[in-house]
């Protein structure tokens, strides 16, 4: 464990690190800070750091830089992260609030984030075996084509037509409509199956064959749309930290074209806490300059999805999680009143 005083000496590194994008030296340190001690007990207390491996030095410098393992140590030990102003949370919402539906909210939200935080932003759409039914409406075409539109809790909304194998009146189809949402709304996506099993045969017998097909068609949409979607923005920000990155921008960039890539490194939508994983601690080689910052978003407390940002490991964590961490809580409150 290390003592609190080179804790401070490692948090003011990383601090003027971030800020200068030069290596520190003890001489920088004691100028900059109120640590309390000589000159001389700070470069002792850095070479301990040094020996431990929470600081290294570059070879073309004097000064030493935070390691993976210092950020790490950094991070954990933060007594709390940036909060945002009053004018920044209010230029959140009303950003957000302008949204249409769910992929005007990702890809505000994708905008955003790239600008709070200047890094590479990643948005994941709200899954489908998270999410509820909040309703199923069914619209006559013709005598045989309906309409089927999927409307979920995070304001997800699904449209697929129907060909039904036989001519399929007004009065039926209401009837229908009112049985389905009876059943589903409300109701677990992955519950869906087990609870329509049986509806065909509250009808008519020639009705059954298209009632059938439409909860076929239902439960397909279901199917389909299990697959992970993500939107990613703000990879032009990668080009300011060129010196960042150790050998060339090209492996980070090739990373983050795989989607399920992004999809690891976001970790499971089911832990809503803020996460951050840096540099070694990404399994993907492409990413181990990088570290990414993300946190579970949704609605009624409960996370259905991930955002998050990826940018070197030189960064505002303080900061960068301030920023994820009240985007998530924004874009939880619209999927909330959609």
């Amino acid at each position: 464990m290390l003592s609190e005083r080179r804790l401070q000496v490692l948090r003011a590194i990383v601090q003027d690190y971030v800020g200068t994008e030069e290596p520190v030296g003890s001489k920088a340190l004691t100028e900059r800070h109120n640590l309390g001690v000589s000159p001389a007990t700070v470069r002792n207390d850095m070479a301990a750091l040094e020996d431990e491996g929470y600081i290294a030095q570059p070879h073309t410098s004097a000064g030493r830089i935070p390691t993976d393992k210092g950020y790490r140590l950094f991070v954990d030990k933060l007594a709390g992260v940036k909060p945002m102003t009053g004018p920044e949370r209010r230029a959140i919402q009303n950003f957000l609030e302008g949204a249409v539906d769910l992929d005007d909210v990702v890809a505000r939200t994708v905008r955003l984030l790239a600008q709070l935080t200047r890094q590479v932003a990643v948005v994941q759409y709200p899954s489908l075996t998270r999410s509820t039914v909040r309703h199923v409406e069914l619209l006559s075409l013709a005598s045989a084509r309906v309409m089927l539109v999927l409307i979920t809790d995070t304001g997800r909304v699904e449209q697929r037509m129907v060909d039904c194998p036989a001519p399929f009146g007004e009065t039926a189809l209401a009837d229908l409509r009112a049985r389905l949402n009876s059943r589903v709304a409300g109701r677990r996506f992955t519950d869906v199956p087990r609870l329509v099993e049986d509806l065909p045969e509250a009808f008519d017998h020639e009705d059954r064959g298209t009632v059938s097909t439409v909860l076929s068609t239902l439960l397909e949409t279901l199917v389909e749309e299990n697959e992970e979607r993500l939107m990613i923005g703000g990879t032009a920000n990668l080009t300011r930290f060129g010196h960042d990155f150790p050998l060339m921008i090209r492996p980070v960039l090739e990373a983050l074209e795989e989607q399920v890539v992004l999809l690891k490194l976001l970790g499971e939508a089911k832990d809503p806490g803020v996460m951050v994983r840096i540099g070694h601690e990404n399994a993907h080689e492409g990413l181990n300059s990088t570290s990414v910052v993300s946190v579970g978003y949704g609605s009624g407390g409960e996370a259905v999805a991930k955002l998050g940002v990826v940018g070197p490991t030189r960064m505002d964590y303080p900061g960068t999680m301030g920023a994820v961490r009240a985007v998530a809580r924004y874009v939880g409150q619209i999927l909330a009143e959609s």
